[in-house]
């Protein structure tokens, strides 16, 4: 699997062909990214809550791929009315090829810009064959996370935000990755965006280095494999 970093939580994933966008916020920070929707094929669209930064740039990305299938909440999945959807709720799943992608919960809130209710937020499980990543959206620290790696199995990335004021902070995070998750990678988002997130990113990575967890703050448009 590949993971390009498009910006606070939207990410372009690819396995096996496929490509899986997450959160679409990516006109934000394109100049940086280089990214263009029309460049490549979107096969899935994956959305954790309804709030404008993880929800901006979607009505775009199905104008310019009309057959891309949202993966959502059903309330998510409802105020698109995008006859390609995959509502899912927590414990369900989706397929894409041998991936398993799992909803599970987050501690945050969800409603789109124009007041409209959207949902529990989640965050997801990509299940690999002998790999697990957890994708976790914006969330604080929750005990659920604890459960994650005896249900799942040992996760060997996280993809976690570090920038607080909405979501966790690198010492709330770096706790969650090490203590409840066990995890010994974690790549940073949700972080410099907007002013109220922006963070220290040195303070932030020795934070994780004493909970002996790697923690990568990733450039606009940076790609890992896994």
């Amino acid at each position: 699997m590949k993971i390009r970093y498009l910006g606070q939580n939207c990410f372009l994933f690819t396995y096996k062909g496929k490509n899986i966008l997450s959160d679409p916020f990516y006109n934000f920070g394109k100049e940086q990214s280089g990214f263009d929707i029309t460049a490549q094929q979107i096969d899935y669209v994956l959305i954790t809550h309804a709030h404008g930064d993880h929800t901006a740039d979607v009505k775009e990305v199905l104008q310019h791929h009309p057959n891309a299938k949202i993966i959502a909440q059903p309330e998510i999945c409802g105020y698109y009315a995008h006859p390609n959807s995959i509502d899912l709720n927590f414990g369900g799943s989706a397929k894409v090829d041998d991936l398993k992608i799992s909803m599970v919960p987050a501690s945050h809130t969800s409603s789109f810009p124009d007041g409209t209710y959207g949902g529990q937020p989640c965050g997801y499980m990509f299940r690999l064959p002998g790999r697990n990543v957890y994708f976790a959206g914006d969330t604080g620290v929750m005990a659920d996370m604890e459960l994650f790696p005896h249900l799942y199995g040992p996760i060997d990335l996280a993809i976690l935000p570090v920038g607080s004021h909405y979501t966790m902070c690198a010492t709330k995070a770096g706790f969650a990755a090490s203590e409840l998750l066990k995890t010994g990678k974690v790549i940073g988002c949700h972080f410099d965006t907007f002013e109220p997130i922006k963070i220290d990113h040195e303070v932030a990575k020795s934070i994780f280095d004493k909970k002996g967890v790697e923690l990568v703050l990733p450039q606009l448009g940076e790609i890992f494999e896994i």
